[in-house]
């Protein structure tokens, strides 16, 4: 999920610096160099796990590649998620982490479907830090080094504000954690809205 700003991630990765690479990060809130980059976190894949979409694209004007597809991946932060089963909202030092993977249907046994391998195109995360301009910023993440955030122009930030289901996470695609927002009465106004225009607008079609 969050596929552009995946990709957007990805570029930025490739016009990083070169630095050391660091030992092993293995916290399970944000860890930042002093000059505000971001620590990979090691251990991202014991932490829970939210959702997979597949083939997921918000940008009608971006087209498929053809004949390949990806798998995206989303972890969370075990202290979030605690906090958010109990009160429907992201906790401070909340970090949601993005794996793209490539996706095969030639393998093994497999005679029908997608499978994922080991290939991995991108990581990212989603962070929640009042030390942050806005509260809220992206990153890219490199096992090699630490990085910048995405900058505050880039698209995925204005997407996520307006069409984001709880505190501009696209929770509304994290089918266990809607009715945990739904309970709490957390969900947006924004989102709550465009949800009734597209029920609305369905019912027109049928």
């Amino acid at each position: 999920m969050i596929r552009y700003c995946a990709l957007l991630s990805l570029s930025a990765l490739l016009l990083a610096q070169d630095a050391v690479k660091p030992a092993p990060n293995n916290s399970t809130a944000p860890v930042y160099t002093a000059d505000g980059r971001i620590v990979f976190p090691a251990n991202y894949r014991e932490w829970i796990y939210l959702t997979t979409g597949l083939d997921m694209d918000y940008n009608p004007d971006l087209a498929a590649m053809p004949g390949h597809s990806m798998f995206d991946n989303v972890f969370v932060n075990p202290e979030a998620y605690k906090v958010f089963a109990a009160t429907g909202t992201w906790p401070d030092k909340t970090m949601l982490v993005l794996e793209v993977r490539i996706a095969a249907n030639k393998g093994s046994i497999n005679k029908a479907g997608h499978f994922q391998t080991s290939d991995v195109m991108a990581r990212s995360v989603h962070v929640k830090d009042a030390r942050l301009p806005g509260g809220w910023a992206f990153f890219p993440l490199d096992e090699a080094k630490p990085t910048k955030s995405v900058p505050k122009e880039a698209v995925c930030y204005s997407c996520h504000q307006e069409h984001a289901a709880v505190d501009t996470t696209f929770v509304q695609f994290y089918p266990t954690l809607l009715e945990i927002a739904k309970q709490k009465g957390s969900l947006s106004p924004a989102y709550v809205k465009e949800e009734a225009a597209n029920t609305a607008q369905g019912s027109e079609k049928k």
